[in-house]
């Protein structure tokens, strides 16, 4: 099985954390690895409370797209562009580096 690379910033912290996640996982699954508890906030978990916000650096290919309803909620939150995404909703599939900005 295939691993890849997750990079992640934050607004908050001038640190980068690297996880390697197989093909098809769940970003937000970094919370069962050492160190990446709390690296994403997360509340909900189903796209509908905003916590998990996060700004694809690069790799925006490596994701599922976007659906309808994420969509319209993260303008909802006041962001457009195809990089903001909501974590809860992403499966990586390849190399990827976002930034946490919720």
């Amino acid at each position: 099985m295939a691993l890849h690379t997750l990079t992640i910033t934050s607004q908050k912290s001038d640190s980068a954390h690297e996880f390697q996640l197989p093909s098809n996982s769940a970003i937000t699954d970094i919370e069962w690895e050492a160190g990446g508890k709390d690296l994403i906030p997360l509340g909900c978990r189903v796209g509908a409370c905003g916590a998990c916000l996060i700004k694809v650096e690069s790799g925006l290919e490596a994701l599922n797209p976007r659906d309808d309803d994420e969509q319209a909620f993260i303008e909802v939150l006041g962001y457009t562009g195809e990089e903001y995404r909501l974590a809860c909703q992403c499966l990586i599939r390849g190399e990827l580096a976002i930034e946490v900005i919720g």
